[in-house]
């Protein structure tokens, strides 16, 4: 297959008989069998290449290439072997040995499976370009006209006919039209808003961006007006939809991680450096149990090693990294975003890949398309003037109204119902010179036909008709529309009676010589009438008398002329799409005009003879038409700008009309010069980098114009490069890429491509620039609240952490075992953490500026805050154990109503000295529900007989994280200012928690996988005692908080 680097041959700007040459190929004849052959030997096949995806078991490895999965999977290796071990030292091999690996390996699994299925989803914007490849053709060869050959087989040098309709199947340079005019629809592929209008005329600047090459016709587009006949130029993955394929495929490997996947790689390397040191400290700081020595002149003698001891503080080790490893937040985070893609959902933001909610929150740069985004996509007059009274006064109308609803706005004060000769010829015109049509799909009113044509047509509706009873009886018409169940056909009353009224003979097309194209009418007078609508510079050269609003002709002198290319300018200024209106009723031979069959009629075939019989015209005004910009717009790009978020407009439209929809929408600040703010594509793409990245480096917006796929890819990728968190929408096949690239791609729903839709991250539902800017508030509100989630998990599990730790540095017998962390990382923390997601929004979320990408998720106060309400957490656990064993009561609580045994603090920090005591003994004792808890060796008090003391630190446990959780509401607001209730499914949550504690405490079966025992209702209140002040502690951190910021925000100020 020929190399992709081989130069391109520039068709565009070489004449129709030199590209003949170039391939040795004749217009009647085409290429032979054997040529074509030779051309496939060097070109290949006219296909996309299918990129070889990444295998099964390399997407399953990846998921594991994190560090708290790392982390995960040594624990649950190193759980399986402890279990194994004290299976075989025990001879008992159940299976509630196994539960704590068995679970971390069932969440391992849950990811890894969830992370496969994202990344086999990636690629489809891939297989979504090969839908766009047309199938078949009508290809001459040997010198006869192949119907339908298979697309696939065409090779460069192949003669292609086109017709209406037609999806083109290569890039292809237009070789002769066999109609006066050929449109092709490319919208998706270069972003221009309109169909274009392609010649057969050579492009003589070579280096010219794709708009500019309009001899040429692209794979993938689809002809919409006329037919003509092509010389195959480029094919497969050398075509512009072939190179969109590479550039998509070269974007998703330049996918980078969102940035809270990379804050939480840097908690997870950051958590296992502190694991394996505290760890290794509770190990190193119990030697002393499980190796021994004597020491003779100095020198250790007689060591003694026992295995089993050092096994037991290896295993609180381990506990001490289950207890350290927050299991859940794995899970919670995938929850808390499924929520928010639901939230996002109902305000017609669709998510595709869950870590972009979060993303969507840092985003620092909006890069927006214009056609359909930022504006309607739907054609409407917004200006129109005609002459007054006489050639030097002028009467300018305003039009509300931005879609192709005839009831959407109208005419600002409109009173000329009766409609002077002026406006009824504009309407005239505007009815009869048109083919467009308007229909409802039951979402949006959309056009039939060339989309000004329709936007003529919807004003035509507002004009009215100069008929009063007519006039009455469209209105009566259109009150009953108001209760049909069928609105799918929009009924254009005022355009059939000025149908009705005029009979349609001819038509005269447009071409692009003249800029012009007109209709012979039958008045009701009778007599024939020539219709004319164009390009107004055109149409003026054409004109000599102008019509006044009294209905007399006179002619147009200078300052006439003067004044109606002012008012143009002036209009094009703006934006605005000008057409100019003029008729002819000297029609000469064609004056007469019925039939075919009429001997002027071979005028008509033959477009030389149009501008002759388009001249002098009588010149009746102008109409200016826009693709307006949605009415929300204003007010978004004001929450952007408040919210720090810059704009940057990127789109394949020209520079004039970019630039006059930015203005309007207030994308440059007050004071603010185009000039730096406003280039095309190529212009940006001639600087140097360094002069890039300072303009993309300028507050404010930007808008970028004539912008190629190539151009986008550039601008997102320098704006990465520069820090930034970019959010790129886009509508079309050339959007892809860059959607690709882009930290948050985001698609147009409604006339979004299929390729737009796989590439992207995010779907617009309703196409709406604003929805973006509710999905950004909506992402900043999630990350608050993950933030929140992982706050509480993290300081719950830094108290377990304190908790092992004290028990190590004290001596005593664990309070808690491994099985019963896992069981509140994962069950217990896991509902209040989810309900966290629910919080409120802040009612500033949007009045801030982006968080920085390398903002730290846990900062020094933060991580203070932690450390205290962990000691407590880790306090309250190892002190309602020591309670239990040492005190008769706390509080005026009696900790002795189930008989056992009290023994000193001193006995309990070294209690593995137990069988070297002499005369202890440990009475049996009762726990609720009447089981009876004994031991056939005292010693066993300190291993069995803790299953109550433990229940009492795991219940604190419990009861300590669900009043944290309410802390945890807000990172510095106090619970008075914002209470529980504000959030009624954290409440829900809570009770949820408790009721599964109480379930695995209260059912025998699960109450042994754990290892507890019931509890009393005054041991309850003692837990709840125990557990409460941590709000408090909170609460007084959170004051101090508040205090330290508004002393620094005093000392900025100064």
């Amino acid at each position: 297959m020929v190399a992709m680097e081989e130069k391109q041959f520039p068709a565009w700007c070489w004449s129709v008989d030199q590209c003949l040459k170039e391939y040795n190929v004749k217009l009647n004849k085409g290429l032979s069998s054997y040529e074509v052959e030779k051309l496939r030997e060097r070109y290949g096949w006219n296909e996309l290449e299918k990129e070889k995806g990444k295998p099964l078991w390399h997407l399953v490895l990846e998921q594991f290439d994190d560090m708290l999965v790392k982390i995960l999977i040594v624990a649950a290796f190193i759980s399986f072997i402890i279990a194994y071990l004290h299976g075989r030292e025990s001879g008992e091999a159940g299976f509630e040995a196994y539960v704590e690996p068995f679970v971390i390996v069932l969440i391992l699994a849950l990811n890894a499976f969830v992370g496969v299925w994202q990344e086999s989803n990636a690629e489809k914007a891939l297989e979504a370009l090969k839908e766009l490849q047309c199938e078949s053709g009508k290809v001459l060869r040997d010198g006869y006209l192949v119907p339908d050959l298979p697309a696939r087989e065409l090779v460069p040098g192949d003669i292609v006919e086109l017709r209406v309709g037609d999806k083109v199947p290569a890039d292809m340079r237009v070789a002769l039209l066999k109609t006066s005019t050929l449109r092709v629809e490319q919208s998706s592929l270069s972003g221009e808003s309109m169909p274009v209008l392609k010649s057969t005329s050579p492009v003589l600047i070579e280096d010219c961006e794709l708009q500019a090459k309009e001899n040429m016709v692209f794979a993938g587009t689809t002809v919409v007006n006329g037919s003509c006949v092509c010389i195959v130029v480029e094919i497969g993955m050398r075509t512009e939809i072939g190179k969109i394929q590479t550039q998509i495929h070269e974007a998703s490997l330049d996918e980078s991680e969102t940035p809270l996947k990379k804050k939480l790689d840097e908690f997870g390397s950051m958590l296992t450096s502190a694991i394996g040191l505290v760890c290794l400290v509770v190990w190193v700081i119990n030697y002393k149990y499980f190796l021994t020595w004597d020491v003779v002149n100095g020198w250790p003698t007689n060591l003694q090693f026992s295995f089993e001891k050092c096994t037991y503080y290896f295993k609180i080790a381990v506990a001490l990294a289950v207890a350290a490893i927050p299991e859940g937040l794995p899970a919670v985070i995938t929850t808390c975003l499924a929520l928010g893609t639901r939230k996002m959902a109902q305000k017609n933001a669709i998510v595709r890949k869950l870590p972009s909610v979060e993303t969507l929150g840092c985003t620092t740069v909006i890069c927006s398309d214009k056609t359909g985004t930022l504006t309607t996509n739907q054609m409407a007059v917004t200006e129109f003037f005609t002459l007054g009274g006489k050639t030097t006064s002028s009467r300018v109308f305003h039009v509300e109204g931005t879609t192709y609803d005839p009831r959407d706005g109208g005419i600002v004060d409109w009173s000329c119902y009766t409609m002077d000769a002026n406006l009824q010829a504009m309407a005239e015109i505007s009815a009869l010179c048109n083919d467009a049509g308007i229909f409802c799909n039951g979402r949006a009113y959309q056009a039939t036909g060339l989309p000004t044509e329709a936007a003529l047509k919807v004003l035509v509706e507002k004009m009215g008709v100069p008929d009063a009873k007519a006039r009455h009886k469209i209105r009566d018409m259109h009150l009953a529309a108001n209760y049909m169940i069928d609105r799918s056909s929009v009924k254009l009353a005022c355009c059939e009676w000025w149908i009705k009224r005029s009979k349609r003979l001819a038509t005269l097309e447009f071409d692009r010589f003249r800029k012009s194209m007109s209709v012979i009418v039958q008045e009701p007078t009778g007599h024939n009438r020539l219709l004319v609508k164009g390009a107004v510079e055109s149409l003026l050269e054409r004109t000599k008398h102008v019509q006044l609003a009294d209905g007399s002709i006179v002619p147009m002198d200078d300052s006439c002329k003067k004044l109606l290319l002012l008012r143009h300018f002036e209009m094009s200024t703006k934006g605005l799409r000008c057409l100019g209106l003029a008729y002819k009723d000297d029609l000469g031979e064609l004056s007469d005009y019925s039939t075919d069959n009429h001997p002027a009629h071979k005028k008509l075939l033959d477009p030389t003879c149009y501008p002759e019989i388009e001249s002098d015209l009588v010149f009746v005004g102008v109409v200016g038409i826009r693709d307006p910009p949605r009415e929300e717009v204003h007010k978004a790009m004001g929450d952007c700008k408040e919210a720090g978020i810059r704009v940057i407009v990127i789109t394949g439209d020209n520079k004039s009309t970019a630039e006059a929809i930015c203005q309007e929408i207030q994308l440059f600040s007050e004071g603010d010069e185009l000039k730096g703010n406003s280039f095309t594509g190529k212009e940006f793409m001639a600087l140097s980098p360094s002069q890039q990245i300072e303009i993309l480096s300028r507050t404010g917006g930007k808008v970028f114009s004539r912008a190629e796929p190539k151009h986008k890819q550039e601008i997102v990728r320098l704006l990465k490069d520069m820090g930034e968190i970019v959010a790129m929408t886009g509508d079309g096949v050339n959007d892809a890429p860059a959607l690709k690239l882009a930290d948050i791609g985001i698609a147009m729903g409604i006339a979004g491509t299929e390729v737009a839709k796989e590439a992207a991250d995010m779907v617009l539902a309703d196409d709406n620039f604003s929805t973006i800017v509710s999905a950004v508030a909506e992402g900043r509100s999630i990350y608050n609240n993950m933030k929140a989630f992982i706050r509480y998990m993290i300081s719950s599990n830094v108290g377990e952490v304190i908790s092992i730790f004290l028990t190590a540095a004290l001596g005593i017998p664990e309070c808690m075992i491994p099985v019963q962390l896992l069981w509140v990382n994962l069950v217990t923390d896991g509902p209040p953490a989810t309900a966290l997601g629910f919080n409120p929004a802040d009612v500033d979320v949007m009045q801030k500026p982006p968080r920085k990408s390398d903002d730290a998720l846990i900062t020094c106060w933060v991580l203070f805050r932690y450390l205290v309400i962990g000691s407590y957490v880790g306090l309250a656990t190892v002190g309602v154990f020591i309670l239990w064993y040492t005190q008769p009561s706390f509080l005026g609580i009696s900790l002795m109503s189930d008989g056992h045994t009290l023994v000193e603090l001193s006995q309990l920090r070294n209690w593995g000295e137990c069988p070297s005591w002499s005369n202890f003994t440990a009475s049996p004792f009762t726990v609720a529900g009447g089981h009876v808890i004994s031991f056939t060796n005292p010693c066993d008090y300190f291993s069995v007989g803790k299953v109550k003391a433990m229940t009492l630190s795991l219940s604190v446990l419990v009861a300590i994280e669900m009043f944290n959780s309410l802390n945890a509401l807000s990172e510095d607001n106090s619970l008075v200012t914002m209470p529980p209730w504000r959030n009624p499914w954290l409440l829900i949550a809570m009770s949820f928690s408790l009721g599964l504690h109480c379930l695995i405490m209260y059912v025998p079966v699960l109450a042994n996988v754990f290892g507890i025992v019931p509890l009393t209702l005054s041991e309850w209140l003692l837990v709840i005692m125990v557990s409460a002040p941590v709000i408090l502690i909170d609460e007084a951190l959170k004051s101090m908080g508040r205090s330290r910021r508004q002393t620094t925000k005093k000392v900025k100020k100064m």
